[in-house]
């Protein structure tokens, strides 16, 4: 099983491993949680608390993922005998004395039959949204267990993993699309052009679950197993089908072992044993370059023609500067077999043979890798993607900064309920200021807000999970149509300064002879020096971002106009006076 909340008919009798926890929720907390239930002023009968993305590395937000939380540790009746004392048991020793809240534990499964008394209510699966506005709320639903809010945090807020890899894969089916758009007559096979390769790269399989489930919202390639179990147990994907796909394909292993002088052997077998169909060969064991020209294109020639119309030869570079090799084994396999240029004026290799980039693809490499594809004017088709650790693994809460605060909490005072806003606003850091009181989302006209204290008739937020029932299920289909990306802006006008691009035109005299496409020399654009007010103003750039404050903008502003007036003065030296 992928997940320690779900029951399989399978013999568990000779397992020699736990599930996390022992797949108590009693014990997934942080330690000092455990004595928070005598911190809170006294009469405390309400604790309301919400869940945001502050900030970070990206606009929007996609909000996918509290489901497999709630199934996995908060359905039915997870509190327990068993698990009170195993709580107990480790947290007396754990702190050397009794300070684990027995009584109100037990008052929950006396009470309330084990199931936790919480209100959770979330914006839909799916749903794209600025960063700054609530995501789901928590509050208790009986007033002795106002504590248990808090309590739930640290599990609650591991949601912040899904919601990041969805997010950031999102944003790379944006970019894909975009050039898509840009360069070919069709984007159909935008949900097969960024493969996961994260299984390995990551920490653990249930990771590789949920992170890999949360990366097929937007695409249908993996070659991460775990995410099929995730999508179909947790999101009730149909037995009929899975999440994503795959194709044959190579490692360095199965070729190297045939040998450096057998490895044309090596590729040939590639092709005999899967004649048909999609299959993909990692070709830079040695060379890239003699690989692309002198076997595929090459002595392995007319076997790659000949699987035209059944299932093009994908083959697959896997080391080197990843724009520089992409787009040098393009013109390679363009030279070898030919190109044809599109309705929109981007080149395109034959339909038998493609290209698929991935080794140190992230979204920066990723736009990186399409600038320049159609600065070089090759249609982004001709390409797909993998990711691995760039994917599922090269981040982490403070990616999305995201944050689960306390902002609204009910007290009883001298026999009066007393409501109180709160929040925090550190001095230190104006960044980390919270939100306060009980918060509605609200949408109107495609603009969501956060609304402090609003309208519960105009929120979004949609009771998911009460009294330890699961209220509202998401299916993964729907999940997926909420995520689709819409039209895009055009793209951008592009030079590139890496020193290859320069270097382009003498290497491909080289390497392609009377082949080489034409000169390239207008795309290249050296970069400017450190010490010039071009790369002086260009590094000040990099430090523009969403955490910047008020006064560290304005100050930033002032700077810019007064370096604005003195390039002005100095303009007006070169123009003419008028007579």
């Amino acid at each position: 099983a992928c997940f320690s909340g779900f029951t399989h008919s399978v013999d568990e009798s000779n397992m020699s491993f736990h599930v996390p926890c022992y797949g108590n929720p009693l014990l997934c907390t942080d330690s000092y949680k455990v004595t928070h239930d005598k911190q809170y002023p006294p009469g405390t009968t309400k604790v309301f608390s919400y869940f945001e993305c502050r900030g970070g590395e990206f606009e929007n937000v996609t909000f996918f993922g509290l489901q497999h939380l709630l199934k996995n540790w908060m359905l039915g009746a997870v509190v327990t005998e068993e698990r009170i004392a195993q709580a107990k048991e480790y947290l007396g020793k754990h702190f050397g004395s009794e300070v684990f809240p027995e009584a109100r534990w037990r008052q929950i499964l006396e009470k309330h039959g084990g199931k936790l008394p919480l209100l959770i209510k979330a914006v839909p699966e799916g749903t794209t949204l600025p960063y700054k506005n609530v995501l789901f709320t928590v509050e208790n639903t009986c007033p002795d267990a106002y504590w248990l809010v808090t309590w739930f945090e640290t599990l609650l807020v591991q949601s912040w993993y899904p919601i990041t890899v969805c997010t950031h894969s999102r944003y790379q089916k944006i970019q894909i699309k975009k050039y898509l758009d840009a360069t070919a007559e069709s984007s159909a096979g935008l949900p097969f052009k960024l493969h996961d390769f994260g299984f390995r790269g990551v920490s653990s399989c249930e990771s590789a679950a949920i992170g890999g489930c949360a990366h097929l919202v937007n695409f249908m390639g993996t070659d991460t197993l775990a995410a099929l179990c995730a999508a179909r147990e947790v999101y009730n994907l149909p037995d009929d089908t899975v999440a994503g796909f795959s194709i044959p394909a190579s490692e360095h292993s199965t070729i190297t072992s045939w040998g450096q002088e057998d490895e044309t052997a090596a590729f040939k077998n590639m092709l005999t044993q899967f004649p048909t169909g999609l299959v993909a060969c990692v070709s830079d064991s040695y060379n890239i370059w003699d690989a692309c020209k002198d076997l595929w294109g090459g002595k392995l020639k007319e076997m790659v023609m000949a699987r035209e119309g059944n299932g093009a030869l994908v083959i697959r570079p896997d080391s080197g500067h990843p724009p520089e090799v992409v787009i040098k084994c393009l013109e390679i396999l363009g030279a070898q077999f030919g190109t044809t240029v599109n309705k929109k004026g981007f080149r395109e290799l034959p339909s038998y043979v493609r290209l698929m980039q991935g080794d140190g693809v992230d979204l920066a490499q990723l736009t990186n890798i399409l600038k320049h594809m159609h600065a070089f004017g090759w249609c982004t088709d001709m390409v797909a993607f993998g990711s691995g650790g760039g994917l599922l693994q090269k981040l982490n809460r403070d990616t999305l900064k995201c944050a689960y605060k306390c902002s609204w909490v009910e007290v009883e005072v001298d026999g009066k309920t007393v409501s109180r806003d709160v929040s925090k606003n550190p001095i230190t850091d104006k960044k980390k200021k919270s939100k306060r009181g009980r918060l509605t989302l609200e949408c109107n006209d495609g603009v969501w807000t956060t609304v402090e204290n609003g309208d519960p008739a105009r929120d979004c937020l949609t009771t998911v999970f009460e009294n330890g029932v699961l209220v509202k299920e998401y299916d993964y289909a729907d999940i997926r149509t909420r995520a689709e990306v819409g039209d895009l802006d055009p793209v951008e006008p592009f030079k590139s300064s890496e020193p290859w691009v320069g270097q382009f035109d003498a290497w491909a005299k080289e390497i392609l002879g009377d082949k080489a496409p034409a000169s390239k020399a207008d795309i290249y654009q050296p970069a400017p020096t450190s010490d010039s007010i071009e790369g002086v103003l260009s590094t000040l750039g990099g430090a523009v971002n969403s955490d910047l404050t008020k006064d560290q903008l304005v100050g930033a502003l002032t700077a810019l106009n007064e370096l604005n007036a003195k390039l002005i003065a100095v303009a007006k030296t070169h123009v003419p006076v008028p007579k």
